[in-house]
């Protein structure tokens, strides 16, 4: 991912609104460029911390963001090992299918 994809991406991740590959790949590209996770920090302040000054709540953005980022981390590795299962999964069925047909045709 280059830094202008990432950058168009920021408001569907603040939103919540990525999963998967590109929650992946923005997380791994934002962790990686000083430029684009400053705009990410830029953005986080507008949005969230706007909100969080309209309800007159004190906050710590770099806390704040440092938790959004773990979380997408977190959802990440959820998602890698789900699809691991699910691979797993799809091998046993197969096994069991080829072992139904080899016993069935004996």
């Amino acid at each position: 991912m280059n830094c202008k994809e990432a950058e168009k991406k920021i408001p569907a991740f603040l939103n919540d609104e990525l999963d998967g590959s590109d929650l992946a790949e923005f997380v791994e590209h934002i962790e990686e460029c000083p430029e684009c996770k400053e705009e990410l920090s830029i953005q986080f302040l507008v949005t969230e911390g706007m909100e969080q000054l309209e309800q007159g709540n004190n906050f710590n953005l770099q806390e704040a963001l440092v938790k959004t980022l773990d979380s997408a981390d977190d959802r990440i590795r959820v998602n890698r090992v789900l699809r691991n299962v699910l691979l797993w999964l799809e091998i046993a069925v197969a096994v069991a299918i080829v072992a139904a047909v080899v016993i069935v045709s004996m």
